[in-house]
Protein backbone atom coordinates (compact mmCIF):
# COMPACT_ATOMS: atom_id res chain seq x y z
CA UNK A 1 0.00 0.00 0.00
CA UNK A 2 1.27 3.26 -0.83
CA UNK A 3 2.03 5.66 2.07
CA UNK A 4 2.77 8.97 0.29
CA UNK A 5 0.57 11.59 0.19
CA UNK A 6 0.09 14.83 -1.71
CA UNK A 7 1.51 17.79 0.87
CA UNK A 8 -1.13 20.25 -0.58
CA UNK A 9 -3.99 17.84 0.07
CA UNK A 10 -6.30 20.35 2.04
CA UNK A 11 -8.28 19.01 5.31
CA UNK A 12 -10.22 16.32 4.31
CA UNK A 13 -12.65 15.35 7.28
CA UNK A 14 -14.58 11.83 5.13
CA UNK A 15 -11.39 10.16 3.79
CA UNK A 16 -12.05 7.12 1.69
CA UNK A 17 -11.73 3.75 3.16
CA UNK A 18 -8.56 2.17 1.10
CA UNK A 19 -7.27 5.77 0.84
CA UNK A 20 -3.25 6.47 0.62
CA UNK A 21 -2.39 8.35 4.27
CA UNK A 22 1.74 8.85 5.38
CA UNK A 23 1.06 7.83 8.72
CA UNK A 24 3.21 4.76 8.69
CA UNK A 25 5.61 6.00 7.12
CA UNK A 26 6.22 8.96 10.06
CA UNK A 27 8.73 7.71 12.90
CA UNK A 28 6.84 7.45 16.55
CA UNK A 29 8.50 10.56 17.96
CA UNK A 30 7.14 13.01 14.83
CA UNK A 31 3.77 11.18 15.22
CA UNK A 32 3.84 11.86 18.63
CA UNK A 33 4.95 15.65 18.41
CA UNK A 34 3.01 16.21 15.34
CA UNK A 35 -0.22 15.03 17.23
CA UNK A 36 0.25 16.81 19.73
CA UNK A 37 0.88 19.98 18.47
CA UNK A 38 -1.82 19.10 16.03
CA UNK A 39 -4.32 18.74 19.01
CA UNK A 40 -3.17 21.91 21.03
CA UNK A 41 -3.01 24.18 18.10
CA UNK A 42 -6.68 22.86 17.08
CA UNK A 43 -7.42 23.65 21.29
CA UNK A 44 -6.07 27.07 21.62
CA UNK A 45 -8.03 28.40 18.53
CA UNK A 46 -11.00 27.07 20.15
CA UNK A 47 -10.54 28.79 23.32
CA UNK A 48 -9.88 31.99 21.03
CA UNK A 49 -13.51 31.49 19.53
CA UNK A 50 -14.99 30.58 22.75
CA UNK A 51 -13.42 33.76 25.09
CA UNK A 52 -14.40 36.16 22.15
CA UNK A 53 -17.98 34.52 22.97
CA UNK A 54 -17.61 34.73 26.82
CA UNK A 55 -17.46 31.01 27.02
CA UNK A 56 -14.59 31.06 29.07
CA UNK A 57 -15.09 27.54 30.90
CA UNK A 58 -15.56 26.05 27.52
CA UNK A 59 -12.40 27.20 25.79
CA UNK A 60 -10.26 25.83 28.81
CA UNK A 61 -12.16 22.73 29.58
CA UNK A 62 -12.47 22.13 25.31
CA UNK A 63 -11.62 18.57 24.13
CA UNK A 64 -9.56 17.66 27.36
CA UNK A 65 -10.18 13.73 26.96
CA UNK A 66 -8.00 14.08 23.55
CA UNK A 67 -5.09 13.87 26.05
CA UNK A 68 -6.60 11.19 27.84
CA UNK A 69 -4.91 7.61 26.75
CA UNK A 70 -8.44 6.23 25.22
CA UNK A 71 -7.85 9.13 22.27
CA UNK A 72 -4.15 10.19 22.67
CA UNK A 73 -2.52 6.96 21.98
CA UNK A 74 -4.84 6.32 18.88
CA UNK A 75 -4.16 9.84 17.51
CA UNK A 76 -0.41 9.42 17.72
CA UNK A 77 -0.64 5.78 15.82
CA UNK A 78 -2.75 7.24 13.22
CA UNK A 79 -1.29 11.32 13.03
CA UNK A 80 -0.43 11.95 9.39
CA UNK A 81 -0.87 15.98 9.39
CA UNK A 82 -3.38 16.36 7.13
CA UNK A 83 -7.02 15.39 8.75
CA UNK A 84 -7.90 13.93 12.21
CA UNK A 85 -6.51 10.28 13.30
CA UNK A 86 -9.66 9.51 13.66
CA UNK A 87 -10.95 9.89 10.46
CA UNK A 88 -8.21 7.57 9.44
CA UNK A 89 -8.44 5.17 12.09
CA UNK A 90 -12.09 4.69 10.50
CA UNK A 91 -10.87 4.26 7.11
CA UNK A 92 -8.96 1.89 7.68
CA UNK A 93 -10.57 -0.36 10.56
CA UNK A 94 -14.01 -1.06 8.61
CA UNK A 95 -15.41 2.23 9.64
CA UNK A 96 -14.83 2.03 13.29
CA UNK A 97 -13.17 4.91 15.35
CA UNK A 98 -12.77 3.72 19.01
CA UNK A 99 -11.26 7.32 19.98
CA UNK A 100 -14.55 8.70 18.36
CA UNK A 101 -16.52 6.88 20.28
CA UNK A 102 -14.97 7.55 23.60
CA UNK A 103 -14.84 11.45 22.44
CA UNK A 104 -18.43 12.41 21.00
CA UNK A 105 -19.95 10.68 24.43
CA UNK A 106 -17.69 13.28 26.70
CA UNK A 107 -18.18 16.51 24.58
CA UNK A 108 -21.32 18.16 24.62
CA UNK A 109 -19.87 20.64 21.75
CA UNK A 110 -20.81 17.93 19.19
CA UNK A 111 -24.29 17.07 18.22
CA UNK A 112 -23.86 13.28 17.91
CA UNK A 113 -23.43 13.04 21.62
CA UNK A 114 -27.19 14.89 21.70
CA UNK A 115 -28.60 11.92 19.50
CA UNK A 116 -31.09 9.36 21.12
CA UNK A 117 -33.66 6.75 20.88
CA UNK A 118 -36.58 7.94 18.80
CA UNK A 119 -40.24 7.16 20.12
CA UNK A 120 -41.31 7.80 16.45
CA UNK A 121 -42.60 4.79 15.04
CA UNK A 122 -40.26 3.48 12.12
CA UNK A 123 -37.48 6.03 12.88
CA UNK A 124 -34.49 4.37 15.45
CA UNK A 125 -32.61 7.60 16.53
CA UNK A 126 -32.97 11.32 16.45
CA UNK A 127 -31.29 14.22 16.95
CA UNK A 128 -31.66 16.95 20.22
CA UNK A 129 -31.69 20.44 20.11
CA UNK A 130 -28.38 21.68 21.57
CA UNK A 131 -28.11 24.50 23.98
CA UNK A 132 -26.72 27.72 22.38
CA UNK A 133 -23.39 27.42 24.53
CA UNK A 134 -22.60 24.29 23.34
CA UNK A 135 -23.50 25.05 19.31
CA UNK A 136 -21.67 28.23 19.49
CA UNK A 137 -18.42 25.72 21.32
CA UNK A 138 -19.07 23.35 18.03
CA UNK A 139 -19.17 26.74 15.49
CA UNK A 140 -16.13 27.57 17.05
CA UNK A 141 -14.64 23.80 17.15
CA UNK A 142 -15.55 23.56 13.16
CA UNK A 143 -13.81 26.90 12.45
CA UNK A 144 -10.84 26.10 14.91
CA UNK A 145 -10.50 22.45 12.65
CA UNK A 146 -10.22 24.15 9.63
CA UNK A 147 -7.64 26.98 10.40
CA UNK A 148 -5.46 23.84 12.37
CA UNK A 149 -5.57 21.74 8.98
CA UNK A 150 -6.02 23.92 6.26
CA UNK A 151 -3.44 26.52 7.61
CA UNK A 152 -2.14 28.90 4.33
CA UNK A 153 -5.40 27.60 2.81
CA UNK A 154 -7.62 28.67 5.26
CA UNK A 155 -10.65 31.16 4.60
CA UNK A 156 -14.02 31.88 6.33
CA UNK A 157 -15.70 29.54 4.13
CA UNK A 158 -13.99 26.95 4.83
CA UNK A 159 -16.02 25.23 7.92
CA UNK A 160 -19.21 25.96 5.36
CA UNK A 161 -17.71 24.26 2.73
CA UNK A 162 -16.59 21.11 5.16
CA UNK A 163 -20.36 21.23 6.08
CA UNK A 164 -21.94 20.97 2.65
CA UNK A 165 -19.74 17.57 2.20
CA UNK A 166 -21.44 15.76 5.04
CA UNK A 167 -24.86 17.52 5.58
CA UNK A 168 -27.02 14.98 3.83
CA UNK A 169 -25.83 12.38 6.26
CA UNK A 170 -26.27 13.92 10.20
CA UNK A 171 -28.29 13.13 12.15
CA UNK A 172 -29.59 16.32 13.71
CA UNK A 173 -32.44 18.48 15.48
CA UNK A 174 -34.00 20.20 12.89
CA UNK A 175 -33.42 24.30 14.86
CA UNK A 176 -30.04 23.08 16.27
CA UNK A 177 -29.19 22.28 12.28
CA UNK A 178 -30.64 25.73 10.85
CA UNK A 179 -28.84 28.12 13.54
CA UNK A 180 -25.60 26.28 12.71
CA UNK A 181 -26.17 26.78 9.38
CA UNK A 182 -26.86 30.24 9.88
CA UNK A 183 -23.60 30.95 11.65
CA UNK A 184 -21.06 29.17 9.05
CA UNK A 185 -23.07 31.01 6.56
CA UNK A 186 -22.41 34.66 8.42
CA UNK A 187 -18.57 33.73 8.70
CA UNK A 188 -18.82 32.89 4.96
CA UNK A 189 -20.42 36.02 4.25
CA UNK A 190 -19.16 38.52 6.28
CA UNK A 191 -16.09 37.05 8.11
CA UNK A 192 -15.55 35.64 11.15
CA UNK A 193 -15.77 39.12 13.06
CA UNK A 194 -19.28 39.21 12.30
CA UNK A 195 -19.94 35.69 12.57
CA UNK A 196 -18.77 35.95 16.44
CA UNK A 197 -21.05 39.01 16.91
CA UNK A 198 -24.41 36.78 15.78
CA UNK A 199 -23.56 33.75 17.94
CA UNK A 200 -23.16 36.53 20.44
CA UNK A 201 -26.56 37.56 19.96
CA UNK A 202 -27.99 34.31 19.74
CA UNK A 203 -26.34 33.82 23.18
CA UNK A 204 -27.80 36.88 24.66
CA UNK A 205 -31.47 35.92 23.41
CA UNK A 206 -31.42 32.24 24.53
CA UNK A 207 -29.35 32.28 27.56
CA UNK A 208 -27.26 29.91 26.49
CA UNK A 209 -30.32 27.07 26.99
CA UNK A 210 -32.35 24.72 24.76
CA UNK A 211 -35.32 26.65 24.79
CA UNK A 212 -35.56 28.13 21.37
CA UNK A 213 -36.77 27.63 17.77
CA UNK A 214 -35.66 28.59 14.46
CA UNK A 215 -38.33 30.46 14.01
CA UNK A 216 -38.22 32.95 17.54
CA UNK A 217 -35.12 33.15 16.44
CA UNK A 218 -35.84 34.48 13.06
CA UNK A 219 -33.42 32.47 10.98
CA UNK A 220 -33.92 31.10 7.81
CA UNK A 221 -33.95 27.20 7.32
CA UNK A 222 -30.81 27.91 4.62
CA UNK A 223 -30.68 24.39 3.50
CA UNK A 224 -34.10 23.24 3.55
CA UNK A 225 -33.39 19.62 4.59
CA UNK A 226 -36.61 17.23 5.64
CA UNK A 227 -36.38 16.00 9.14
CA UNK A 228 -38.68 14.05 11.48
CA UNK A 229 -39.11 15.19 14.85
CA UNK A 230 -38.78 13.10 18.16
CA UNK A 231 -42.28 13.36 18.83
Amino acid sequence: MRTDINTNDKYDPWPKPGGTFNYQSMSFLRRLFGHFKTITTHKFYVAQGCFKLGLYYQGIVHDLSKYSPSEFIVGVKFFDGHRSPNAIERATSGGLSTAWLHHKGRNKHHFEYWIDYSNLPGRLVYGNRMPIKYLAEMVCDRRAACRTYNKEHYTPAAPWEHYLKSKDHLIMDRDTRIVLENCLTVMKDQGEEAAFEFVRGLLKTTGGGRDYTAESLGLKDITGMQELKAD
